[in-house]
Order: C-alpha cells, then structure tokens, then sequence
C-alpha cells in the first residue's frame, strides 16, 4: 500500500512536469501501468487480509465463548458474511470484535485502538469510493486530482492495516485463559512403608512376661 502511495505521488509529478515538458512515451505508459499492477496487487493483499483476519476472529470468539462454557451466540456463516461483505462489514466487524473484547473483558483496555481502527477505516472506505468514482474523467485537471485522491486512499488504506494489527496484537498480547490447575506440594514422608513395616517386625528383646529393658 505504501509503494502504491509512493508511485501515485510520483505519478502526480510526472503530470505537473509533463504539463511544460513532454515526457518520453516509456515514462508515461511505465507510470501508468506500474499504477495498474500494483493496484490490483493492493486489492487482492486486502483480500487476504480480511479473509484471514476474519478466520482469526471466529476461532477466537469459539474459543473464548467456549471458555465461558457455552457456544458462540452468532453463527459461523453470519461471522463471515459480516466480516466479509463491503459496506456491511464496515458496521458488523467492528461489532463482533467488540463482542469478542467485551466477553474476555478487554474492552477497557481495547475500546481506543478499536475506535482509532474504525474511525480510520471509514475514512479509507469513503476516500476509495470517490477515487474510483473520479477515476473515468479524462482532463488533466481531472487526472491529477484523482491522482491525489488515490494517493490519500492509499495512505489511508496503509494507516488502517496498522490500526487494525494493533488490535490483533492487543488480543493476542493476553492470550485466552484456561481453566485453572492448582498444584499442591506434599511434603515427602520421611519413614518409607517398608523402613516402618521392618520396625513392626522385630521381634521383641524381652520374654514373655518381663518387663521391658529399660
């Protein structure tokens, strides 16, 4: 995301230049499908990424809730599709994660970077939109202004990966609890059973009838 960001503001330069000076015809198509490449390269990485991070927070919530002792309220297949589908997850993810925070009572402790997360998120939401809206226009004017739109998303896009592995590692920084074992020392016995079934059977100095040798 951060390369792509890079070449967009490189792109927007080539255009200012390329208003009093003419660039070579390899400059121009380079910069223009070097930008094609690595923005398909940025939509399957985000992909990814929300389809493993949503992985992630199902087994989460299984494992949680099964510690409580009962099964996740929502299904696996509503976890999906709500983590999954554009504009839907935009609401839904961020509140199955705060479910997740609220049941191992971290939410206090999660509440800032999963606001920042989101906040950020729809931001990068709203930023992509209009550039992909503004991107058929064909002036000069109307190119460089989308070029910096998409730069912007870019950036965004970069920031909210960063907010949203900082909420991964703040879950993972506290692993889920198991059920607790209490170790209990005993102390050894100094006399072994068979040292002390050896004492019960030795015989007697004494007769029968005396008394006992002092």
């Amino acid at each position: 995301m951060m390369a792509a960001a890079v070449l967009h503001a490189v792109r927007y330069l080539l255009l200012v230049i390329n208003r009093t000076t003419l660039l070579p015809p390899f400059v121009a198509w380079t910069a223009v499908w070097l930008g094609v490449l690595l923005s398909v390269a940025v939509l399957f990485a985000v992909i990814g990424t929300a389809v493993v991070m949503a992985g992630w927070l199902i087994r989460r919530r299984a494992a949680v809730y099964a510690h409580r002792g009962h099964d996740d309220p929502r299904s696996r297949r509503a976890l999906w599709l709500g983590t999954l589908i554009p504009v839907v997850n935009l609401v839904w993810a961020p509140v199955f994660v705060i479910e997740t925070a609220t049941a191992e009572e971290a939410y206090p402790r999660l509440r800032k970077p999963i606001l920042v997360w989101w906040v950020l998120w729809l931001l990068c939401t709203a930023v992509s939109v209009f550039a992909i809206a503004t991107s058929f226009t064909s002036d000069a004017q109307g190119i460089a202004d989308n070029t910096v739109t998409a730069t912007v998303a870019y950036l965004l896009s970069a920031a909210t990966v960063a907010a949203l592995m900082r909420v991964y590692f703040g879950f993972e920084r506290k692993p889920v609890e198991r059920p607790a074992h209490r170790w209990v020392i005993v102390a050894a016995d100094t006399q072994g059973p068979d040292q002390g079934r050896g004492r019960e059977k030795e015989p007697a100095v004494e007769s029968t009838g005396q008394e006992p040798a002092a």
